[in-house]
């Protein structure tokens, strides 16, 4: 009786060390991105290496903004951020909610063959998909990026879908015994209910085209449209490197991902929790 506290305990204080190596792991490179954006120069190569600062400058922050045309770059990710997520938002509940509470002709080999998109690689529709975008003299511009968000993503309708499985049935009908229409329902009833599974989509999405760097590459060959992504890669020069530049820069992009995520966790970890629940 005496010995099974004592192992739990053990167990107990094992998983602890594991996950406490582990966390050191995962935050080390994020510690010394931030650190080494507040060195000096001088202090960056030193050795042994110098994890804490001394003395702490904002130079590089300051020449982020000024060197570093970080506010054109950052507006630029935004547009593109802000009008896709909105776009994914949109058609992938849309679709999501057709598949999961309408009834229509073969529907599920209809939803069957949507999955099966999530197969293609990327690397197969990339020159057709560039060759379209050319035709309609799209290149160099934030469309792209936009507007096949409109036209809905394989996974986050499936994910939308199982979540909106999980909504009685009970309570869409009675609406529509009210005198809801499918728009009113799906509107005012199953978007509300479905916050967590929305922001799930919403952080995916927005992580995805925040830190998409292949699709701005392609897309956009001038300097006024760059992306964050894509100004962080012409930071590296062929002649040399400005480090205190670069981690500076890359606080400003890594920062806003790791807020959203901070701020929406709860959302985030109870969408996933409950999709795939129902079949």
């Amino acid at each position: 009786m005496i010995r099974h506290p004592t192992r739990r305990r053990a167990a107990n204080l094992l998983t602890h060390v594991v996950l406490l190596v582990l966390l050191v792991g995962f935050l080390g490179p994020f510690f010394w991105l931030a650190s080494t954006s507040l060195k000096a120069e001088r202090a960056m190569f030193r050795m042994p290496p110098q994890w804490i600062p001394a003395p702490v400058t904002f130079e590089h922050y300051a020449k982020a903004f000024t060197e570093f045309p970080a506010v054109r770059y950052t507006a630029n990710t935004l547009i593109i951020v802000v009008c896709s997520t909105v776009g994914t938002l949109l058609s992938c509940s849309m679709a999501a909610y057709a598949f999961s509470r309408l009834r229509w002709p073969d529907r599920g080999l209809l939803f069957g063959l949507l999955l099966a998109t999530m197969m293609i690689p990327g690397q197969v529709t990339m020159i057709p998909v560039y060759i379209l975008f050319s035709k309609l003299h799209w290149i160099d511009t934030f469309l792209p990026l936009i507007v096949p968000a409109f036209f809905g993503n394989a996974f986050f309708v499936f994910l939308l879908r199982q979540f909106f499985l999980t909504v009685p049935e009970e309570l869409l009908e009675a609406a529509r015994l009210d005198g809801a229409s499918e728009w009113r329902v799906f509107w005012q009833i199953v978007l509300p209910l479905s916050k967590p599974a929305l922001v799930t989509v919403l952080i995916f999405a927005t992580l995805r085209g925040w830190n998409d760097f292949l699709r701005p590459l392609i897309y956009l060959s001038s300097e006024h449209n760059r992306t964050l992504a894509l100004g962080l890669a012409h930071l590296r020069g062929t002649q040399g490197t400005e480090w205190g530049l670069l981690m500076a820069a890359s606080m400003l992009m890594v920062l806003p991902a790791l807020l959203l995520f901070f701020f929406a966790q709860r959302f985030f970890i109870e969408g996933i929790a409950l999709t795939g629940t129902k079949v």
